[in-house]
């Protein structure tokens, strides 16, 4: 199993557990707090972006179905 994590919630977040880093565009880290699980918004409307603060109940539909991406262009 990989280091990180990432699953894609049904109609809301991101979650990311494990060993990880985020960052903004700059490169600089965000404090996490020691935490090891992270849920990341995706919906556009979490006053604490990009953290998932739950704002997305019922106002968010996205059923998550793992797929197969085409192959990659080269």
């Amino acid at each position: 199993m990989a280091a990180t994590k990432i699953t894609i919630n049904n109609n809301g977040s991101v979650k990311i557990e494990g060993d990880f880093e985020i960052v903004d565009k700059e490169g600089k880290a965000y404090g996490l707090g020691g935490r090891e699980i992270v849920s990341v918004c995706r919906c556009g409307l979490s006053k604490n972006k990009p953290f998932c603060d739950g704002s997305h109940k019922g106002h968010f539909e996205h059923e998550a179905v793992a797929f197969d991406l085409p192959p990659k262009k080269v």
